[in-house]
């Protein structure tokens, strides 16, 4: 492929190994998220950043921080999400116009800017300023990685790629705090190099993931979507593999994108961020309402308490009992099972589901939270005036509450939020449609930041029970507003969103019908055969057939394409069959 150039591992690489390359770029990607999350939580407990540089905070006579000025606190750390925000917003729209690997790249020269200019600042002024630049490339980043993943996985595991991807997060977590911790005992933690070289030290994985990126291939589907089929099917072709039927799963895939890229084009009438959320143009795709499902499904994962724990989780063990100098080993130990605790998602999420995922996690952690505000209070109360034995069995317990709440969430809410995003929308606006997820993200995250030193301060470990009443809630959502998209190919999500109600039961429904009268849309892949093949009539049949997202439509319409000759609406495969005459070259 003469536009691929010779050193992109697409011509060195097939199948499940070029797959694991390019998991293995986003995943690098992910780590520096995981990385970038997690740092500020020792930052915030570095006596010269607090005290002497940023000014919220005095040490106290154990060695724990006394906030006086939460507000600044929280607000250092929130304002980083207005810029993952815009970030987000900007990437979805980069990503869709110029191609999944210059996002990558943009996001990655803007986070090195970023983490240089919070490397180096002198005052809380700085600072803020530095974070928002920085989450500006987080937020590029955050809205093309998992679209790039999924685009080039197969339906049957993307959900198990994208979850190795976060256990990977989870490192980039485990890798900040206990890069913190070891520098907080350079001279007593009292340098500005404890809290200095961590946010430096991010730059390494963004120089990493820059040279990177651009030895990797381009998403095939976005190639399709902008006209160089003859790079998405050679691309596609690798990804597939070459051995006996995969190339004949390769075309019908590749014909499957193609059918749904024309569709739609049929469809929508715009595209804009305005016009996804109003849903304004994009008629039976409902954009709007997968727009409103992934902002919401990101905002509660952050209400449920996961940005609390991650981020205050040495405020958290404190109202537990557990003494200043224990604090620090306690919540690095918390994000090592933390980590290990996504590999269950690996086994689990293509084989149950995203709603099953979601409801268990929901359930789990909710009692978990109850539990550990409960026992958190028992250990204050029995720990007043004077330190018992009793009062530490409590805090214990509590402890341990935290520990299987933060389990709990790895296993399940840390991935589907961001795997649901990367699925559910249209081609034509899929980069766009996972910003709108980062969106959510950046409101509960930085809603729940800003707001969490305030809540602590004032409600101490009834805090919690806050956190375990959104897990509660977000039980009937799932299950009312939630379609399920495991084990369903990207091209799939049109026909499950198209019914004019959003209730779950209801897209279900009319998927199935759509599925009967619309049986060579997208379900050529899974039957391993091409959709020309498929359609009585060969080529000539294809560009007859006009599909329908309307239930009632399909058989008429497809009569109604067969008078027309081919004109007005009708499916054309050229570029299909160009790709095709052209791939044993490649």
């Amino acid at each position: 492929m003469n536009r691929i150039p010779r050193w992109n591992v697409v011509h060195h690489l097939e199948k499940r190994g070029l797959l694991i390359a390019i998991n293995c770029l986003a995943g690098l990607s992910i780590l520096f998220f995981g990385y970038d999350q997690g740092m500020m939580a020792g930052v915030n407990n570095a006596v010269d950043y607090y005290d002497s540089t940023m000014g919220f905070a005095t040490q106290n006579a154990d060695g724990s921080p006394n906030v006086f000025d939460p507000l600044l606190q929280g607000g250092i750390v929130s304002i980083y999400y207005v810029g993952t925000l815009v970030g987000a917003l900007f990437g979805g729209w980069f990503g869709d116009r110029f191609g999944r690997i210059k996002a990558i790249g943009m996001g990655a020269l803007w986070g090195i800017f970023g983490a240089s200019l919070q490397g180096s600042a002198m005052n809380h002024t700085w600072m803020i300023f530095a974070r928002l630049i920085n989450g500006f490339g987080t937020g590029i980043l955050n809205a093309i990685v998992p679209v790039y993943a999924t685009e080039t996985a197969e339906h049957t595991s993307r959900g198990q790629f994208v979850s190795i991807e976060f256990t990977l997060n989870i490192f980039g977590v485990v890798l900040a705090y206990w890069i913190e911790f070891g520098t907080s005992k350079y001279f007593g933690g009292t340098t500005a190099f404890t809290w200095r070289f961590p946010i430096l030290f991010q730059i390494i994985l963004l120089i990493m993931l820059f040279i990177m990126v651009w030895a990797f291939p381009e998403s095939p589907r976005y190639l399709t979507k902008v006209g160089r089929g003859e790079e998405g099917r050679y691309i596609l072709g690798r990804l597939r593999g070459d051995g006996p039927g995969d190339r004949e799963r390769a075309d019908a895939e590749y014909q499957d994108i193609c059918n749904v890229v024309e569709l739609e084009k049929q469809t929508a009438s715009s595209s804009s961020y305005w016009s996804m959320l109003t849903g304004r143009g994009s008629g039976k795709l409902h954009t709007a309402r997968r727009v409103q499902l992934v902002i919401w499904l990101q905002i509660m994962q952050e209400w449920i308490g996961i940005a609390g724990v991650t981020l205050y989780s040495p405020t958290i063990f404190r109202f537990a009992g557990i003494s200043n100098d224990q604090v620090g080993w306690v919540a690095g130990l918390n994000t090592i099972t933390y980590m290990f605790s996504t590999l269950i998602c690996v086994f689990t999420l293509d084989k149950i589901g995203r709603r099953w995922t979601l409801y268990w996690g929901s359930v789990a952690q909710g009692i978990a939270l109850f539990l550990a505000g409960g026992l958190s209070k028992l250990a204050s109360d029995l720990n007043t005036p004077v330190p018992t034995a009793a009062g530490a069995h409590a805090g214990g317990a509590a402890v341990a509450m935290v520990f299987l709440f933060t389990c709990v969430f790895g296993a399940t809410w840390l991935t589907v939020p961001w795997l649901y995003p990367a699925e559910i929308f249209p081609l034509e606006v899929r980069a766009k449609g996972n910003a709108w997820g980062v969106v959510g993200w950046s409101i509960g995250n930085g809603w729940l930041t800003l707001l969490c030193p305030v809540m602590f301060a004032a409600l101490s470990y009834y805090t919690l029970f806050i956190f375990a009443a959104c897990n509660i809630i977000t039980i009937p959502m799932v299950w009312a507003l939630y379609p399920e998209s495991n084990q369903r190919t990207l091209e799939e999500m049109n026909l499950l969103f198209a019914a004019d109600s959003p209730w779950n039961w209801e897209a279900e429904k009319n998927y199935r019908i759509l599925i009967e009268e619309n049986p060579d849309l997208v379900r050529a892949a899974r039957r391993g055969q091409s959709v020309t093949s498929a359609l009585e009539g060969g080529d000539a049949g294809l560009e007859k057939r006009q599909f329908s997202l309307t239930p009632g439509e399909g058989q008429r319409s497809s009569i109604e394409g067969g008078r027309r000759g081919g004109a007005n609406g009708t499916l054309k495969d050229d570029s299909a069959k160009h790709a095709t005459e052209h791939v044993e070259k490649y």
